[in-house]
Order: structure tokens, then sequence, then C-alpha cells
């Protein structure tokens, strides 16, 4: 496969979103509220250096692993998700956040082959894998890694996934997750889609009595998200997911309404762009 389909470039205008010098850490708890990374600073950097023990990067001190997160987190926000990818990755588990997550997104939207969008879901997995073992404190460690098994959930169809005993582990993780940061709006965006998913593929009883799966328990998480995120478009376009998916036709006004507010509100980087981008494809 040649490079270029490999890593597709973002296909919008970008300047706004460069968070040069500065502007990074301004506009970071905006940027982050939906899965409240903390600001890689040279204090955070000391932390994640002393917590990865051995598998911290090798001859980076505190104030060098800042600069390479924050540059990485940077290439993230402006859509350069190869180069947030690769020095996310370089960093290893003190970078999986911003490499997962560059993966990640990249992959949902911008790699149209299906079995390619797998591999790169697996990929994300095993780097979040190493992450959870290394950084088990990490909130993001356990929530990377329920995202991209997620996505690779998905993916296969959610009826395999039951049966390959994946649902368990993504549910487990989000656990995890929700435990060491509750106010994770993308984690409680994820149970929400965890409990519509199964509830919508194998019924309300058995879904309840097999995976602790429920209608109420999806309602409470999406609510939760959009509680913390109002500004974030995903959130409203899952709040739509997780209503056909309970609800099918019965809730399809409310949903496109989920969808048309997703739309409308102004993205603060690429990733958001991106999925203001499909929601207003899905109102077409």
């Amino acid at each position: 496969m040649a490079a270029k389909t490999a890593w597709a470039a973002f296909p919008h205008d970008a300047k706004g979103y460069a968070y040069a010098g500065d502007a990074l850490k301004k506009a970071w708890p905006k940027l982050h509220a939906g899965d409240a990374e903390p600001y890689p600073d040279a204090k955070r950097a000391a932390a994640l250096i002393k917590a990865a023990g051995k598998a911290a990067p090798k001859g980076l001190d505190a104030d060098a692993l800042a600069t390479g997160l924050q540059d990485a987190w940077r290439a993230f926000h402006r859509g350069d998700f190869k180069a947030a990818f690769d020095a996310g990755q370089a960093l290893g588990p003190a970078g999986a956040s911003v490499a997962v997550k560059a993966l990640g997104i990249h992959a949902t939207y911008l790699v149209d082959d299906e079995a390619e969008q797998l591999k790169r879901y697996e990929q994300a997995a095993k780097l979040a894998e190493a992450a959870v073992a290394a950084l088990p404190d990490e909130a993001n460690s356990h929530y990377r890694h329920a995202f991209a098994l997620g996505r690779y959930s998905q993916g296969i169809s959610i009826a395999k996934a039951l049966k390959a005993g994946i649902a368990g582990k993504v549910r487990a993780a989000l656990d995890t997750t929700l435990e060491l940061e509750p106010k994770h709006a993308e984690a409680h965006t994820a149970m929400a889609l965890y409990h519509a998913e199964i509830i919508n593929k194998i019924g309300g009883m058995i879904g309840g009595l097999t995976y602790g799966a429920k209608a109420a328990e999806a309602e409470k998480h999406i609510k939760n998200a959009v509680k913390l995120t109002p500004d974030s478009p995903i959130a409203h376009i899952e709040h739509g997911n997780v209503l056909m998916l309970l609800h099918g036709d019965k809730q399809e006004a409310a949903a496109a309404a989920a969808y048309e507010k997703a739309a409308k509100l102004k993205p603060l980087d690429a990733m958001e762009a991106l999925d203001a981008a499909y929601a207003k494809e899905q109102l077409e």
C-alpha cells in the first residue's frame, strides 16, 4: 500500500487549529473536555516518567518529554494524524494516548478500506494494552483500550465481538476509566453505546441477563456525556445513535435533532471538524 493511501490527508482547512506556542495550553481545557487528558507540562511529564519506570522513554528528561507530547498533540489537533501517531508512538506508553487517538480517529474517518481499518484498530488496541500495563493509574490508558476495541467490535459486528468476548473487555476498560476519572465524557459516551448496541443486537432481556446491558444505563451515560461536553459534536452524534439503537424509528426526529446540533457546532480542532462534517453528511 502506497504511503499516500495509508495516511490520507485531513480534507478540511486546518488554519484555525494550529495552537502554536502558549495557544495550546490556553485552549487545552476546551480541546480535552471530552477525554480529560491532563496538559503535558514538565510536572506531568515527570510524573509519567516516574510511573512508567522501565517503560519510560529512554534518554528523555521531563522537559523533553513535555515538549514531545505537546508537539504530538499539536499535530493531532491540526489534523496531521500521521505526525501525531509517529511522535506519540516514539514515546512508548507515555505517548500512547495521543498515538492511539490519532490512529483511531484517522482510521474512523479517513480510511475507506474496512480490512485496513480493522488492522489499525488492532494496532491501536495493542499500543493501549502496553499503556495499561505501564501506566495502569492513567484513565486514558484504559479508555484508549476501550475505544480501540470498541471500534474493532463495530467493524467485525457486535454479534461477533460478543462471541469473541471483546465486549467484556470493553466494559471492564470503561468501568476502570470512569472509576479513575468520573467526568470522562468520552467514556460515558462509549458506555452508553456499549449498553445500546448490545440491547439493539440481542434484545433487552438477554442483553441484561448476559452482559448487564440496560437501556436506562445507556440513557444515563449519554446524558452525562452531553452535560459534560455540550459543545462537542461527537456527544450529540452518539446521542442520536443511542436513540436510534434503543428506539429505532420512534425516536428518528430526536436523533436527527441531535445530529443537527452536532453539525452546527463550531469545531475546535480537526477531530471535531471531521465529527461535524460526518453529522452533516448523515442529515443529507
